[in-house]
Order: structure tokens, then sequence, then C-alpha cells
């Protein structure tokens, strides 16, 4: 497998490097392994439609896009609240 060189600030390296060696790796294996699970925004959208989907499927939940906006708005609100604790 071939390398790359990323460029980043020192702080955030030293940071991922003090992550990895808590976790008894390297900061390219660590990298590898933060690669191989955080999704695309691509993949997120393909596993949403997908929830979606099973959801309509299973009890025929299939909101408006007028509903969805207000769900996320008030999932919005909620999680703002919750910070604030």
């Amino acid at each position: 497998m071939a390398d790359a060189n990323i460029r980043i600030p020192e702080e955030a390296k030293d940071r991922l490097a003090a992550i990895a060696a808590a976790e008894g790796l390297s900061l390219r294996a660590y990298l590898a392994r933060l690669a191989e699970t955080l999704l695309t925004p691509a993949e997120r959208a393909e596993r949403a439609e997908r929830a979606r989907a099973a959801l309509q499927d299973w009890n025929g939940y299939a909101p408006t896009p007028s509903e969805q906006q207000e769900l996320d708005t008030e999932l919005d609100r909620r999680l703002a609240e919750a910070r604030g604790r």
C-alpha cells in the first residue's frame, strides 16, 4: 500500500498520536483504522435511505419533506438543549 502525506497542524498530529498510542497503535495504523470506520457523505445518505425504506416497509412511516424538516428542527433543538445542560 502506498503512503500519503497529509499536512495538518502540529497540535492535531500530536493529539492524534497520543490517542493512537493510548490504544497501542501507531499514528499510521490509527488513521487507517479510523478511515475504515467512518462513512463518506454518500455512504451516510445511502444508509439513511435504506433505513427510511425499511421503516416504511415495516410500519408504513413515510414523512413528507416538510414533516422531515420539522422533525430535524426538533431534534436539533433538543440536542442544543442537552448540550446546554
